[in-house]
């Protein structure tokens, strides 16, 4: 069946006549007319019974009506998905930090090819400071990073993290009311650094200390301080989404006091301003699809 004559037959009804169908279609009255008999024909039914000037559908014309626009509306979508294909790239150069990558890409990802099956993914992870330059110098499309602001840089915030403090089964903090900052002090402490202004805040928590905090460990990746407690190495600070499984599990415990309240990791999702909107936007959209809405 020709959906040309389809597109003639809708066109006539929507605008009451064939000579203002044929003004829109960019076509001669009578090729308008030619369409309609067509379709007549292959239907082998007539669709509109025709009273001088006016035109009326036949029961058979309001029988066909609603395929007819079901046809042309899926044909129009058919051809506006094949353009944005053919204006899609053939892979996504996506940057993140360590803990995007480890605690967010995994679900992230899945969605991303379920809505772009044709497109391949390829994730480079690294510090802030690297993605932002590799965003600047288009060797990375998209990236996740800490949050900046940069005048060619397209930024949101995308996911805000709270940092609290984590102790392991049976430590003698669970449950105990009224800790301090001297308390926790004194406990064997594995430090996680990322490098972002969220971890001095962590530091001037223990400036007015006589002592220094007991800082045993310093590590640069969340796996290791996370595995360290496990290992009853000691209590860190830890992002939430590092250790969502092992609180549930009941192997690490959440401890809060007021001093680190508000505390929290700020991911940004960033572009070159004007390029990669829509991969900027769904991965936004997935982000309140995973987890309510972006948080903070």
């Amino acid at each position: 069946m020709n959906i040309e004559n389809i597109e003639a037959f809708v066109y006539v009804i929507h605008y009451g006549s064939f000579n203002k169908a044929s003004e829109v279609l960019f076509l001669s009255q009578p090729s308008v007319t030619a369409r309609i008999q067509s379709l007549e024909r292959e239907l082998d039914c007539q669709l509109f019974d025709r009273i001088g000037k006016q035109i009326h559908l036949t029961d058979d014309g309001r029988k066909f009506l609603p395929y007819a626009q079901q046809l042309l509306q899926t044909f129009q979508k058919s051809k506006i998905h094949l353009k944005q294909k053919k204006a899609l790239p053939n892979e996504l150069r996506i940057g993140c930090t360590v803990s995007v990558s480890n605690y967010m890409m995994p679900a992230i990802i899945p969605k991303m090819k379920h809505k772009y099956p044709e497109i391949n993914f390829k994730l480079t992870t690294g510090i802030t400071d690297d993605l932002v330059n590799k965003v600047l110098n288009r060797d990375v499309d998209i990236s996740f990073v800490r949050g900046i602001t940069h005048p060619s840089l397209l930024s949101a915030k995308f996911y805000e993290d709270p940092i609290r403090l984590y102790v392991y089964e049976g430590h003698p903090f669970i449950g105990k009311e009224n800790l301090t900052i001297q308390d926790i002090g004194r406990q064997a402490l594995i430090f996680f650094e990322c490098g972002s202004l969220d971890w001095m805040r962590i530091h001037r928590v223990f400036e007015n200390l006589k002592e220094s905090p007991n800082i045993q460990i310093q590590t640069d990746n969340s796996e290791t301080a996370k595995k360290l407690v496990l290992q009853q190495a000691g209590i860190a600070f830890l992002p939430g989404l590092s250790v969502s499984q092992e609180v549930k599990d009941n192997k690490l415990f959440p401890i809060d006091f007021p001093e680190t309240a508000g505390i929290a990791l700020q991911t940004n999702l960033i572009t070159l301003t004007g390029e990669n909107t829509l991969f900027f936007n769904s991965m936004l959209d997935i982000c309140k699809g995973l987890w309510g809405r972006t948080k903070g």
